[in-house]
């Protein structure tokens, strides 16, 4: 009997101990029984409107048009402007420096049609020595149709464009010259010119703005025509930047 009753004892103790376990599990009453990031999953938090316009693409359909300014790093390296007109038409305007080591060959090769040759005698020649670019000024505008690629990513957009680019650059040129070929003698010389070109340039690039400020970034591919000091001639031209918009 006494037997018995130590194994009830026993029981007992081990169901109240089993009790005890479930209770702390379950919690008091009333009382969440998810962990906290049970709660935050299911519970996910509300943001304010504010907040959450931040969190989305910056362009909205209904509130253009919008600006943006910033800098644009390449060739050239540029103040950039870009008026949205609406969704898929904006205007950008580039001014800045030209990435000039870029046409450093094609700079010498010009030294050969500016140096004046026929006031030389037969025995005198000239050789060039180095050229410095004192300024290299490029200043574009572009009319641009945009194309939403949101289906690849938020925010996503993919541009081409058209419009005029104009170029000044200023050249100073050194060089050696011998009117004696006898002598052997070398004289230093230097003459300075001046570059102003223009033409139409085409553009390709992309566009992001899925940011928690109100920015966009970009990248784009020019193809500049020049149609005024070395006609025919094309280079490719571009850069990347980020914008300001507001």
């Amino acid at each position: 009997m006494r037997l018995k009753k130590g194994y009830f004892l026993v029981a007992l103790v081990c169901l109240l101990c089993v009790g005890s376990v479930y209770a702390q599990k379950k919690g008091r009453p009333g009382r969440s029984v998810y962990t906290k990031s049970e709660r935050r999953d299911r519970n996910p938090v509300r943001m304010p409107k504010s907040k959450a316009k931040i969190l989305c693409p910056i362009f909205e359909n209904n509130r253009y048009p919008y600006q943006g300014i910033g800098l644009k790093l390449g060739d050239p390296f540029a103040i950039t402007y870009k008026f949205y007109v609406n969704e898929h038409f904006a205007i950008a305007l580039d001014f800045g420096k030209a990435s000039s080591g870029l046409y450093s060959r094609h700079f010498r090769e010009m030294f050969g049609q500016y140096i004046e040759t026929d006031t030389l005698s037969a025995e005198a020649s000239i050789d060039y020595l180095t050229h410095e670019v004192k300024a290299d000024w490029v200043a574009e505008m572009k009319f641009l149709w945009h194309f939403d690629a949101k289906g690849i990513t938020p925010g996503l957009r993919f541009y081409v464009g058209v419009g005029p680019e104009v170029k000044s650059t200023t050249l100073e040129y050194q060089y050696f010259y011998n009117n004696d070929q006898n002598t052997g003698a070398n004289n230093l010389g230097q003459f300075t010119r001046k570059r102003n070109t223009f033409g139409p340039q085409f553009t390709i690039g992309i566009e992001y703005s899925y940011f928690q400020i109100p920015i966009s970034a970009f990248m784009e591919m020019e193809l500049f025509n020049d149609v005024y000091l070395d006609p025919g001639r094309r280079r490719f031209e571009g850069g990347a930047g980020l914008r300001y918009i507001f």
